[in-house]
């Protein structure tokens, strides 16, 4: 196929016991709609349906040490983190079926978000290829970390129901006349101090800002690079300055511990952080039928 030379996917031979990680409660109920356990169970692969308040991290570590060659998830972007970590941990090969909201990783990875039965052929029928992870302080994530404004708005209970007009409002009573901007400290790659930045978005490889037909996406998952953009919080008669680079290492202090969004996932992270990318850490796959590349990678 055409994407497994372009994109370094390679056939590879089937897992003897594969195991997916199931959260029927993540997209609305995605997974049980498309009674993506008893598809799974027809092609052999055996099944967690995860409970409220389970310990997902240590569900995995059992499955690992029952046997366990190739692990799956089936959920939102903060379930797909966890399984992964453990899969790397143990250089197993990783499969991710689109079950969550937006799939924000599936989508970078090039698995087709529409096709959530179609995904689970990665265990069966499969192309695998490496790919990045990024870690904040020892903690893995895959698709991003944010701080300020938005970090502060996924700690919030109506986040979830109503993601726009949480964010706005906090927007508005971050950056309002009587409020103070997030107490961040950092200094970019030109070394220009950022002393209260309203946004920062630490990503799992860079986001294609330059490509408006395909933005919100990463063009690669396998450049070695974080990805990192700051947007100052505004400041009477001036715009406010943005930022943009890539590294394979970034630190940043703030004045106590920091409200973070970790792939979604509300986090308080401590004052001193350290972020690093993992390169070709993980053993990725996906069904040979899928696109294989984000549709920002897609683009000249």
């Amino acid at each position: 196929m055409r994407h497994e030379a372009r994109h370094g996917w390679r056939p590879v031979d089937p897992p003897r016991r594969p195991v997916l990680f199931v959260n029927l409660r993540s997209g609305g109920g995605k997974a049980a709609r498309a009674g993506l356990v008893e598809r799974a169970r027809e092609r052999g692969i055996d099944v967690l349906v995860l409970q409220p308040h389970q310990d997902l991290a240590a569900l995995v570590g059992d499955a690992v040490a029952r046997g366990a060659d190739a692990l799956g998830a089936a959920g939102g972007d903060g379930s797909l983190a966890a399984v992964a970590t453990v899969a790397l941990t143990h250089g197993l090969p990783f499969v991710c079926v689109p079950a969550g909201t937006r799939n924000h990783f599936a989508l970078d990875l090039g698995v087709d978000r529409h096709d959530l039965v179609g995904a689970l052929d990665a265990f069966t029928d499969g192309m695998e290829r490496s790919i990045d992870v990024a870690e904040v302080n020892g903690l893995v994530f895959l698709n991003n970390v944010s701080l300020g404004i938005y970090g502060d708005a996924v700690h919030r209970p109506a986040y979830r129901d109503a993601k726009l007009r949480t964010l706005a409002m906090t927007a508005a009573q971050v950056l309002g006349p009587s409020a103070a901007a997030p107490q961040l400290q950092l200094t970019d790659d030109l070394g220009r101090g950022h002393p209260h930045p309203a946004i920062v978005l630490i990503s799992n490889n860079p986001y294609a800002l330059s490509r408006p037909l395909a933005t919100g996406t990463r063009p690669r998952l396998d450049s070695g690079r974080l990805g990192i953009v700051i947007l100052d919080a505004t400041r009477p008669g001036a715009d406010p300055p943005a930022r943009a680079w890539t590294a394979p290492r970034f630190e940043m202090v703030a004045a106590g511990p920091v409200h973070a969004g970790v792939d979604g996932e509300a986090v308080d992270l401590p004052a001193s952080l350290e972020f690093v990318i993992r390169p070709a850490a993980l053993r990725a796959r996906i069904s040979r039928r899928h696109p294989g590349v984000s549709p920002s990678g897609r683009l000249p």
